[in-house]
């Protein structure tokens, strides 16, 4: 089943572009903090879509999308209608229409190469782009991890520092010295009454 079968030349063209665009931006809203492998992989999904396309024009290249504006096919006159010797001449008409097939073949297969290297070397630029783009996710992705290690690092020993004040609340809580020192002793409370009552 040919699903690009009702596609144009131009809008085969186009749609590797669109395709890519799509992606894009559907990738780009669903993980925004990862654009830089959200525009690596749109590069190589359009590099990826244009070598298909021209892997599928060289694989019909008997279609009539790629002969627009070319050299018509051309036609054997049929020589077994001829009087008299007409049905002598039935395996000249059969060798010549072979002949001719083969030539309309070439003709069409001249016609679509020219269509399906621009997509292939629409596709070699995409690749040659996603190698730099390749080596900024990867530094934008090491600097991203290097950071969150830092991060992971300082609340790890905001956790550590928290568990050590917390062992040595619970050294004072069961030594009792907590007690004494948040509870004034008996005869500092007299006098503070007798301050009071004086």
């Amino acid at each position: 089943m040919d699903l690009l079968g009702g596609l144009s030349r131009d809008e085969l063209r186009f749609f590797p572009w669109i395709a890519a665009a799509v992606f894009a931006l559907v990738a780009g809203l669903w993980r925004p903090r990862r654009f830089h492998w959200t525009a690596l992989g749109s590069v190589l999904l359009f590099a990826a879509l244009n070598a298909g396309a021209g892997i599928y024009v060289l694989s019909q290249f008997r279609d009539s999308r790629w002969s627009a504006g070319g050299e018509p096919p051309l036609t054997v006159p049929s020589f077994s209608g001829t009087p008299i010797v007409g049905q002598y001449l039935g395996p000249l008409d059969s060798a010549l229409n072979g002949v001719v097939g083969g030539v309309n073949e070439f003709l069409a297969f001249k016609q679509a190469l020219p269509i399906a290297l621009d997509f292939l070397a629409v596709s070699g630029w995409a690749l040659l782009l996603s190698f730099p783009l390749a080596i900024v996710a990867a530094v934008v992705s090491y600097a991203v991890a290097r950071r969150r290690a830092a991060d992971f690092e300082k609340y790890r020993a905001t956790v550590d520092l928290l568990k050590e004040e917390l062992e040595q609340v619970k050294r004072q809580i069961s030594s009792g010295s907590v007690v004494d020192t948040a509870l004034p002793a008996e005869g500092e409370v007299s006098n503070v009454r007798h301050r009071q009552t004086g």
